[in-house]
Formats: C-alpha cells, structure tokens, sequence
C-alpha cells in the first residue's frame, strides 16, 4: 500500500476515524494528480451502508488536488477491540480533457482492453477520543450497572419482607387489644350485675369468674407490650 502512483498520490495513506457512539465521524483524504493529463477517480468500500462518501467520483485537473470527506455513519455498539476490517479502494484512470464529472462513462473504471486503472487501497483504523474509556471500560461499566441493579433488587426483596412482619405484628397487637377490650366490657356487665343481686353463692361465683377473666387480661397485656416497640416507627 503506497502513498503514491503514477497519476495520483493520496494522503494520509489511511482511513482515521475518531469512534464514539451514537456521533458521526469524518475523514478527509487529498487527491493530488501528478500527471499533465486529467484523471477521474472512483472511491468505493466494503461497507458502503456504514460510510458516506463526497465525493465519490470526480476529474482531478493536470497537476491540481481535491479533498475528499469520508463520513463514518453513528454507530450503536463498539466494534470488538475497536479493530475494524473496512476496506477502501481509490481508482483512477485518464479521461479525455475538459471532462466532466456527469460525462464519465460507466465502464471508465472496468479492467478491459488497453485501458489503464490504478488502484490504491486504503485501510481504516478506529481511535479512541481523549479522555474516554475503551470497549473494556464500556463493558466493566455494563457490568457493574447490572449488579448494582441485582443488589438493588435484593435490598427491595428484604425491604418488602420486613414490611409485611411488622404489619402483621401490628395486626396481632390489635386483635389482642380488641379482645382485651371484650373482656373488660364483660367484665364491668357482670360488676353492674353483682350490685343489683345480693346472693352470697353469686358472689363467691362472680368473684372467681373475675379472678380468671383478670389473669386472661393480664396475660394478653403482657402479650401485647412484648412485641418490639420499633414495630411502630
């Protein structure tokens, strides 16, 4: 691959692109003609739907140049070690003088006959911008959001668990309350009652029936104040 041929020397010798995702890249690429004759370049790549060539097809007067921009379409994903295997051709063939870009004929470049076409190849080479990480880094960061996303998941799961114990603790605490509540109702009716009978044989009754429904009471309490005060925050 050289620089340089008998009709045209191209430079640079290859294809740079600065590769970034989802942005455009640009390449510029001189064509010098250096031959007393006109010459019609034709530009053509492996890759035709990943690059935008302008132009691609042109005269180059006796001794004069042309710039040619090579555009790299955005792309969505890194190429694998940032190699690229996208391949240019540049070829070049005299035409008669005065030609115009519109008036090159199709078959110009064909490999027929005593025509003459030179060819020059070029190979494209992807950087990295200043600053920014490779495809590795890319790919740690990828890695380290899907498990910082897993961890995430875990703490809610925990999360969710702790919720439904301390409802179901407050559930229990207040269908003890309810209860206790019950009792001491029932407890009170039968006080009321005690004071409007004065049979002695329902008063010893009543005063054992009270003693039981006070240590059912008691106990409930003790069950209701042991569950862990945090349960309310």
């Amino acid at each position: 691959m050289g620089g340089s041929s008998q009709l045209i020397s191209v430079h640079p010798e290859e294809l740079r692109f600065q590769f970034e995702l989802e942005k455009q890249s640009y390449c510029d690429l001189k064509v010098a003609n250096n031959s007393e004759h006109h010459v019609a370049f034709k530009v053509k790549t492996t890759s035709p739907k990943k690059y935008f060539v302008r132009p691609n097809t042109g005269v180059v007067q006796p001794w004069d140049s042309c710039v040619i921009t090579v555009t790299l379409q955005a792309q969505r994903e890194y190429p694998p070690d940032m190699q690229c295997k996208d391949k240019f051709l540049l070829q070049s063939t005299i035409v008669p003088p005065n030609t115009d870009v519109d008036e090159i004929p199709q078959d110009a470049f064909n490999k027929d006959g005593e025509k003459t076409i030179e060819e020059f190849k070029l190979r494209v080479v992807y950087t990295s911008p200043a600053g920014h990480g490779n495809s590795e880094d890319e790919s740690s960061l990828t890695v380290s959001s899907k498990q910082s996303h897993s961890n995430n998941h875990i703490l809610r799961n925990s999360s969710i668990d702790d919720i439904r114990t301390v409802q179901r603790l407050k559930e229990e605490r207040d269908l003890a309350i309810q209860q206790t509540q019950q009792l001491q109702r029932e407890l009170d009716l039968m006080r009321r009652r005690m004071n409007r009978r004065s049979d002695p044989g329902f008063s010893l009754a009543f005063a054992a029936c009270v003693g039981l429904i006070g240590i059912v009471v008691g106990l409930i309490f003790r069950l209701v104040f042991s569950v862990p005060s945090d349960i309310d925050k």
